[in-house]
């Protein structure tokens, strides 16, 4: 299957036939087999099989900005949590640490831990989250909210192990949209500002499937001293190719279908797997990415799939090669990791798109909304 066109393929659809109503009924968890009111793209726009600014370009080619305002805000917020973590990469490492200094580890023998990754709590809606995540690999936006709410409140958990438990499971599984929003509901995001579940809130957006959910509404947001101080990005860092060698991670693939590969002689298209990675994913979530970089492949001609195992025999003889950046998260530890073996010279390549966008990405989302507009048309979005 060629992802490239069924991401398109799924995008047109939802464009034509719900984008109109999609503000309306966003916020509703109709259940697993009644997400029309939602677009599902995110498995492929983490991976970027199709990026945020292809979508939001074809978006406007459909509909006018006001009407369409909502979905493309929506969209923004994947690019805005990118360049929020990118100005502030220890947010992602101390969440890396977590699991590192073995308080992951400590939960194994916590009843409420095992009882909520089992979906045995005995609250329904949230025991229904937990196997849908785990069976289907997704979650509607507003149920991600809702049952991490109740994972960090109602049950006293980890927000760390929470956020964890969604990159194991999750298709759409990223560092940035994943930790952040984590952080978001605990409140330790935009501080002293939580996301509180309520049973109520619940039984309406789902349609009354669960209505007696028991939950702590009235905690407070947790605490945290950390202070995470903005490190500047380099927005004129270069763009243009430097080696005869081109590696690209699951995290970039649509990079295959631009123009600046055409000069490449070689690429190489590779996804992690658990060996390689800090956070294991379930088996599941390594085979979809698999199968993403096994179609992506085949859109150039002189590009192979690469085995993290490989790569120190293949990258490790080359005085350097171009590499599509990957973003903060776990590519970009994993190559820090091996280039302290493999000893090259990496070039790393952002898209201007991103380094323009991330400039607004430094405070809080509405800063970075009120800028939607000129964004769209500085890039030529519309």
């Amino acid at each position: 299957m060629d992802v490239f066109k069924a991401s398109e393929a799924e995008l047109n659809w939802f464009l034509a036939q719900n984008l109109k109503q999609y503000s309306r009924l966003r916020n509703f968890d109709f259940g697993p087999d009644k997400r029309n009111n939602v677009s599902q793209l995110s498995k492929y726009i983490s991976h970027r099989v199709i990026d945020e600014y292809n979508v939001v370009r074809a978006t406007l080619g459909v509909s006018t900005f006001e009407r369409a305002e909502k979905f493309i805000q929506e969209v923004f917020w994947r690019v805005y949590w990118k360049g929020w973590l990118e100005h502030r990469p220890t947010v992602w490492s101390d969440f890396v640490a977590f699991d590192q200094q073995d308080k992951l580890s400590s939960q194994k023998d916590n009843k409420n831990y095992l009882a909520a990754i089992n979906g045995e709590t005995g609250i329904e809606c949230f025991d229904f989250w937990a196997q849908e995540l785990r069976n289907t690999n997704y979650l509607h936006n507003h149920a991600r909210m809702w049952f991490a709410s109740i994972w960090i409140f109602t049950l006293g958990l980890p927000w760390q192990a929470g956020a964890q438990f969604f990159l194991k499971h999750l298709l759409d599984g990223d560092a940035a949209s994943n930790t952040l929003g984590w952080r978001w509901v605990a409140g330790i995001q935009t501080m002293g500002k939580c996301y509180l579940a309520r049973a109520e809130n619940i039984s309406k957006f789902t349609g009354e499937r669960f209505d007696n959910a028991r939950l702590n509404e009235r905690a407070l947001p947790l605490a945290d001293e950390k202070v995470h101080v903005v490190q500047p990005i380099d927005y004129e860092v270069s763009t243009k190719q430097k080696f005869e060698t081109l590696l690209i991670m699951d995290t970039n693939l649509n990079m295959l279908t631009r123009n600046e590969t055409k000069n490449y002689k070689k690429i190489y298209v590779m996804s992690l797997a658990n060996a390689s990675r800090q956070i294991a994913i379930s088996q599941s979530v390594v085979e979809f990415k698999q199968n993403l970089i096994k179609s992506a492949a085949q859109k150039h001609p002189h590009c192979e799939v690469l085995d993290a195992r490989e790569a120190k025999q293949v990258l490790g003889k080359m005085p350097g090669c171009d590499v599509c950046y990957p973003f903060i998260g776990e590519n970009l530890d994993f190559l820090h990791r091996s280039n302290d073996v493999w000893n090259i010279d990496l070039n790393f390549l952002r898209h201007h798109e991103d380094l323009f966008c991330w400039r607004f990405a430094t405070k809080g989302f509405f800063n970075f909304k009120k800028n939607i507009p000129a964004i769209i048309k500085t890039l030529a979005l519309s």
